[in-house]
């Protein structure tokens, strides 16, 4: 069965898209930790992020650091905030979170709330600064 990442990815689900290419997505967590946290896939299905072959796992990581200075170039914060927990979806994936402190990643506090409407701003402007 296709995770919600590759249902994302075919367009089944909706999303708000950060950023793109043939082999990476990149679109807005819907249960944020911070206004502009992203997650960023490879479009192929694959539910570990160290089960990923070496290309694609390096391919990943510099589409991640070119959203991730987008982010950095829309949201005001210290640093982007990286982590890969991987247990919450079957399809790795990395969280970038702007962050101007240690506790600001710290993913038991609190989400913020959904708004589709603040979600397709951010989005709009992270991907023009893309």
């Amino acid at each position: 069965m296709p995770s919600i990442f590759s249902k994302i990815v075919t367009g089944e689900i909706p999303c708000h898209k950060v950023a793109e290419n043939e082999n990476y997505l990149a679109f807005l967590d819907i249960n944020p930790l911070a206004e502009g946290h992203t997650l960023v896939i490879p479009k192929k299905e694959i539910d570990y992020i160290f089960d990923l072959d070496d290309e694609t796992l390096s391919g990943l990581m510099l589409f991640s650091k070119k959203v991730a200075q987008a982010i950095e170039k829309t949201i005001s914060c210290e640093r982007i905030g990286i982590a890969v927990i991987g247990l919450e979806v079957p399809h790795a994936h990395i969280h970038l979170s702007p962050i101007n402190s240690i506790g600001d990643i710290n993913f038991a506090k609190a989400k913020l709330p959904t708004d589709h409407a603040r979600f397709a701003e951010i989005a709009a402007a992270i991907r023009a600064n893309f």
